[in-house]
């Protein structure tokens, strides 16, 4: 039976470099409450501090997406039947005003929270992502599965600056919004400023599975450490494209060399299913540093990987 859903449009019937581009090739919606997963872009890297252009992210991921087909190829789902899903545009950004664009997108994110709507975002440099959790983390603390090649746990930057792509999360912990004891952090690698980089991290409880740890746990046990953290109530998954090693996706603005390859990121995504989900980001994909669109693909390829442990989560609940 044909699914009234929302549906991407077929690239055997029209071809993928054709039309309009949105999310998966999906309707554009303007109506949060007409769709369970929104699909939207958050075209703002006020907060990086070297290598900007993740404010492209959204638009070249959206390009990108044309590549992705209907159904799983190993789990056979197929999202567009399970659920409503549509592409909810941009959230509003101000390039010249950080403290601006925060609000902004929050308020953005307060009426997607206010529709019962799952957000599946793309940025954007990391601090979106802390706009995104005073919307919907505003009652309780969530928790959170974090792919990351930094801890983004830092406190500031060039002075007294504490809005940077390298703190959302030790801001998050700071308002009440993110459950340290419930967050598991997967790929941190990299040299470090100082010995205490990582001292906040690990002083309030997050679980850190550095990229060493990680290859000798493997998928398998890394996930049930996953599972065993987070628990069943709401949790978050924030994925920076730069846990990859960047032969994989070198359009990023902070690539560090050992990373996880894009199989064990696939495979490690879909290990999350069952779990409480109530949102997800994709950020720091930066196309101004890509080659041949690698990166950006990588991207929607993880969105779709996303959206379907979504779809399935529910149609669980």
């Amino acid at each position: 039976m044909m699914s009234t859903n929302p549906q991407p449009i077929d690239a055997a019937l029209i071809p993928r470099f054709a039309g309009l581009p949105s999310f998966m090739r999906l309707p554009v919606f303007s109506d949060p409450a007409e769709v369970q997963i929104a699909l939207i872009g958050v075209p703002w890297d006020g907060g990086t501090t070297n290598r900007a252009g993740a404010r492209h992210g959204p638009r070249e991921v959206r390009n990108q997406s044309s590549l992705m087909r209907k159904v799983h190829h190993v789990s056979h789902i197929a999202p567009y039947d399970l659920v409503r899903v549509g592409d909810l545009g941009d959230a509003p950004v101000n390039p010249i005003d950080l403290l601006d664009s925060l609000k902004q997108i929050e308020g953005f994110y307060q009426q997607i929270q206010q529709a019962g709507t799952v957000p599946l975002s793309v940025g954007g440099d990391h601090l979106i992502t802390l706009p995104i959790f005073r919307a919907l983390a505003r009652q309780c603390p969530i928790g959170m599965v974090h792919f990351d090649a930094h801890s983004d746990t830092n406190d500031r930057y060039f002075g007294d600056n504490r809005y940077t792509h390298g703190t959302p999360f030790r801001r998050a912990i700071e308002e009440g919004l993110l459950d340290p004891k419930r967050t598991v952090q997967i790929g941190i690698r990299g040299s470090i400023y100082s010995p205490e980089d990582e001292a906040f991290a690990q002083d309030c409880g997050i679980r850190v599975i550095h990229m060493e740890e990680f290859i000798e746990l493997g998928v398998n046990q890394t996930l049930s450490e996953v599972h065993n953290v987070v628990g069943k109530q709401p949790t978050y998954i924030s994925f920076d494209i730069d846990v990859l090693d960047p032969c994989f996706a070198p359009g990023t603005g902070t690539p560090e060399i050992g990373g996880m390859s894009t199989r064990e990121a696939q495979q490690l995504i879909r290990g999350l299913a069952g779990l409480n989900l109530i949102g997800a980001d994709v950020v720091e994909v930066s196309p101004p540093f890509d080659q041949g669109g690698i990166t950006a693909l990588t991207g929607a390829t993880i969105m779709f990987e996303l959206l379907c442990i979504f779809a399935q989560s529910l149609t669980t609940k």
